[in-house]
């Protein structure tokens, strides 16, 4: 699997500002709708500095879409490595999904809407790099869930059907939620954690 070597974050390193600037706006906005020059603003510091960490504002989405995927994938695996019992490791691993913060919704929201982007090689050297990680994370995240089904299903918890399928379907249910929850909104993020947790275990054990 690729791995992007992350750059040292030394005391004047404007990364990780730059990074938590280019969610909100991105997330708040629309990516589109940013300008590289509002996230400068937020962060405090002038445009042509921007380039010293990233060089477009697609390769600081790129970033943020590859940590995402990585921060779901590191959940997932501390969520399920002590759930011996097959629908307790589903029931810890959906659970797991839907334990973040607003920022983290920010860039699950920001995932799910650019997705396509991974699709496509890139041009520039350092975005494709950061779109090929991505995409080997996207089939890591997948071939998590298609495990854990595999197992249940050997385990005789779930009955048997195409894991790699309902993992899909599985993954699929989770994360739409991203595309219209807001935090801001009438139903609290607990309640469609609860919501989605009883589904996904009606739909694999039944």
């Amino acid at each position: 699997m690729t791995r992007i070597v992350e750059p040292e974050a030394g005391p004047r390193s404007k990364r990780a500002a730059i990074l938590t600037a280019a969610v909100d706006c991105f997330g708040e906005t629309g990516f589109e709708a940013t300008k590289w020059s509002t996230v400068a603003e937020r962060v405090g510091i002038g445009q042509t500095a921007l380039y010293h960490y990233f060089e477009s504002k697609t390769h600081c989405l790129l970033t943020i879409m590859r940590l995402e995927l990585q921060r779901s994938h590191d959940r997932f695996v501390e969520a399920t490595k002590d759930a011996a019992d097959p629908v307790e490791a589903l029931r810890a691993a959906v659970r797991a999904a839907y334990d973040v913060s607003p920022q983290e919704v920010l860039q699950m929201r920001i995932l799910q809407n650019h997705m396509d982007l991974l699709s496509g090689s890139r041009r520039s050297k350092r975005e494709e790099d950061e779109r090929v990680a991505a995409r080997q994370l996207v089939q890591v995240v997948e071939r998590d869930w298609t495990n854990l089904l595999v197992k249940g299903m050997s385990q005789g918890s779930f009955p048997l059907r195409d894991a790699q399928l309902l993992g899909a379907g599985v993954l699929g249910l989770i994360v739409s939620v991203w595309r219209w929850y807001r935090p801001s909104g009438p139903t609290p993020l607990a309640e469609v954690s609860e919501l989605i947790e009883g589904a996904c275990v009606r739909m694999v054990a039944s």
